[in-house]
């Protein structure tokens, strides 16, 4: 009973903590430090193994296997020193691995240039979140990039990590954001990374697999106490859910247009090329502010009614 109740408040206050505070920039971050393991391990594994996608495989165990076991080597370690120390290393090592408060930090830097009606700013803002080009953008397409980065990184930098989390410990949670950072490192669809990242891609859709379609039926349950419409969330997210390229993001994109009643997807540009998407959601409403704020309610009620489910099944258990 020690270690479960242990487990919630590590569990709750870690979400607590990243609420308030955000990520800890000032301290060490365990994300950084996986993206220089990446960084560390491609050249020599492109060196000595001749099929890429075999060296990609090797990257992959190789990079959450340490990820996993240093988490827990860390975690272990410290309870042996004191119970207390062992909390504040878990407790650590949970907090960084949520970012609802960074994704909607990131994303205000857009919404605030529009309501001063800085066009060009709010493209740059928009620019350093998505990867499409931005520079063209006129408003409301900028507010659907903005709507469309909520609405997936939801999926992936909050629920996700924190379905880990409450799954598996901060372990399993820091093994998860090394898959993540695997996927947005080399998992590009390029002459570089199309081989080499193949296993990493893979296993990255594997892992948003079920945490995909939770968030999408968690901003269902949340839209009504967010103020918006949830019967619209539950139509969209079954008939547009799979009109993306992605085997996962559509899920909580299309939840969220559905709530907010706006139309995402459509032409993007690449690298010089349009690009067009399917469409998700059908255009009742303007993408507007409101659609932005929408979306923020959206990912916060989705966390919130994670962690009461979960402190509600296991009371009950």
């Amino acid at each position: 009973m020690m270690a479960v109740n242990a487990h919630i408040a590590i569990v709750i206050c870690a979400v607590l903590l990243d609420l308030v505070l955000g990520d800890p920039r000032a301290l060490p971050h365990p994300v950084v430090g996986i993206g220089e393991l990446i960084s560390a391990l491609e050249g020599p594994l492109r060196r000595r193994i001749p099929n890429l996608r075999v060296a990609g495989v090797v990257l992959l165990i190789v990079t959450v296997g340490v990820c996993y076991a240093l988490a827990a080597s860390l975690i272990y370690a410290a309870y042996l020193l004191a119970p207390a120390a062992g909390f504040i290393a878990s407790l650590y090592l949970a907090w960084v691995s949520l970012a609802a408060r960074s994704l909607h930090e990131e994303s205000a830097k857009v919404a605030r240039a529009l309501r001063n009606g800085d066009l060009p700013a709010a493209r740059l803002a928009l620019s350093y979140i998505v990867g499409r080009e931005t520079a063209e953008l006129d408003e409301p397409e900028i507010i659907r990039g903005a709507v469309e980065t909520v609405a997936e990184n939801t999926g992936d930098g909050v629920i996700a990590p924190l379905f880990y989390l409450v799954l598996g410990g901060p372990a399993l949670a820091i093994a998860y954001k090394a898959v993540n950072t695997l996927d947005s490192m080399v998992g590009y669809k390029n002459e570089r990374y199309l081989e080499f990242g193949w296993a990493s891609a893979r296993f990255d859709d594997l892992a948003n697999y079920l945490p995909a379609r939770l968030t999408g039926l968690l901003m269902v349950l949340a839209a009504p106490m967010c103020g918006l419409n949830g019967g619209g969330a539950w139509r969209i997210l079954r008939r547009d859910g799979r009109n993306h390229s992605s085997p996962n993001s559509g899920f909580p994109e299309a939840a969220a247009a559905g709530a907010l009643g706006v139309r995402l997807g459509g032409a993007n540009r690449y690298f010089g090329k349009v690009v067009e998407k399917p469409t998700i959601g059908d255009p009742l409403l303007p993408l507007s502010q409101a659609s932005y704020e929408g979306v923020v309610r959206l990912m916060y009620g989705s966390e919130a009614l994670l962690v009461a489910a979960w402190v509600v099944l296991l009371a009950l258990l």
